[in-house]
């Protein structure tokens, strides 16, 4: 196991900090996921057990041991610096501000233990005249430029999914990767800093490009795409499919299917930007198209012509695809009180000679705690005092 030996104290929240923990974790990191006794609130977030916990939360923190506490008390503080002394890494989603108040910013925590690396997510960094603003996903969606170009002139769109709270706990784990290998050399930590507003722009970066070198100001264009085309979501006769046609070969293989083989040599259509500038027109050619046809029709006869496409699926179908079968994506966790196991999907990458950790679920509110503590030294009195003080 990469990983293995490494102990990871998990102080995040939501999706930022628990998904880089739960990353680290699937390599052969012991990961703590630490909350307040009767659990945070990301715990409850889509119940989906029969104690609250959530559909998300089954899935950022696979595999965690959970201790609860209240970090801020003079005993959680006691027993979080005996949690450093024996950590690698701390990871934390909040404000510089709030890490410095209950003792977890990086100069507390590396005077107690020289080699801790702490990753901090925030949305705005630790500088500038947001730095103490909170935000989520969508703030960053936002402030990207991103919700501007998705859905129509007169009615923005964020996506559903929280593409910049998973790239950002993506970064940031990679960040700590870096300095993992740095301490090998210095025998130091340091501080890893990732943020949603950073995270947002890098993947919108293009468009931030596009503006400045070519001063075009984008508007949205619905499912179209501004670089390429017919790409788009198009209705067939039972669903719903998309297409994304990019470069020559494949726009020219996709005009021969459709009976459109002039389109080739048509000056309009003669590079890809030039097809995303008049992509509506292609995208009418291509509906009359997928009009005529089933989805799984439509499907067979542009994979049979190697042009990208997909059919538009409900949550509740894409597991169901035998793609998704074949790759071993899914790996089932057996929660307490769940009405059967929850789908769960780790790091979806394979390393030729290292394996994951074997797969296991989310922990319960407090399951490990009294576990945990023993490995730091308390004994069974102290640890029963603790409780019966509401510290853990």
């Amino acid at each position: 196991m990469p990983l293995k030996g490494i102990r990871v104290l998990d102080f995040g929240r939501y999706i930022a900090g628990p998904y880089c923990a739960v990353l680290l974790g699937d390599y052969g990191a012991d990961v703590i996921r630490i909350e307040a006794p009767g659990g945070n609130d990301d715990r409850y977030t889509v119940p989906v057990a029969d104690d609250g916990s959530g559909a998300m939360f089954m899935q950022m923190n696979r595999g965690k041991r959970c201790l609860t506490l209240k970090p801020g008390s003079p005993e959680g503080r006691e027993i979080v610096r005996r949690l450093v002394e024996t950590a690698d890494v701390v990871v934390a989603n909040l404000p510089h501000a709030a890490l410095t108040k209950i003792g977890l910013d990086f100069d507390t925590l590396s005077a107690i233990n020289p080699r801790i690396i702490l990753a901090t997510v925030s949305a705005f960094g630790s500088e500038g005249p947001l730095a103490q603003n909170v935000g989520f996903d969508a703030v960053g969606q936002a402030m990207s430029g991103a919700v501007h170009l998705t859905g129509t002139p007169d009615q923005p769109y964020r996506a559903q999914v929280n593409y910049v709270d998973f790239g950002t706990a993506l970064h940031t784990a990679f960040g700590v990767m870096l300095a993992l290998r740095e301490r090998e050399t210095t025998g130091r930590g340091q501080c890893v800093s990732g943020s949603l507003l950073g995270t947002a722009l890098a993947f919108s970066n293009a468009l931030a490009i596009d503006h400045a070198l070519n001063g075009i100001e984008r508007q949205p264009i619905g499912n179209r795409s501004y670089s390429s085309g017919p790409t788009d979501v198009f209705r067939t006769r039972d669903g719903w499919i998309v297409t994304q046609i990019v470069g020559g070969g494949i726009f020219a293989r996709w005009a021969n299917l459709v009976g459109r083989s002039e389109l080739v040599d048509d000056p309009l259509y003669a590079s890809d930007i030039l097809r995303g500038d008049n992509g509506e027109a292609l995208s009418v050619i291509m509906q009359d198209w997928c009009s005529q046809r089933s989805s799984a029709d439509a499907i067979a006869e542009l994979g049979a012509a190697r042009v990208p496409a997909a059919p538009v699926l409900r949550a509740s179908e894409a597991l169901a695809q035998p793609q998704v079968a074949a790759m071993g994506l899914v790996e089932p966790a057996n929660y307490p009180g769940t009405p059967s196991s929850a789908p769960v999907i780790r790091a979806p990458i394979i390393l030729s000679d290292s394996t994951k950790v074997a797969s296991a679920r989310a922990p319960q509110v407090g399951e490990h705690s009294e576990a945990i503590l023993a490995e730091l030294g308390y004994g069974a009195a102290e640890i029963t005092a603790l409780r019966a003080a509401s510290i853990i």
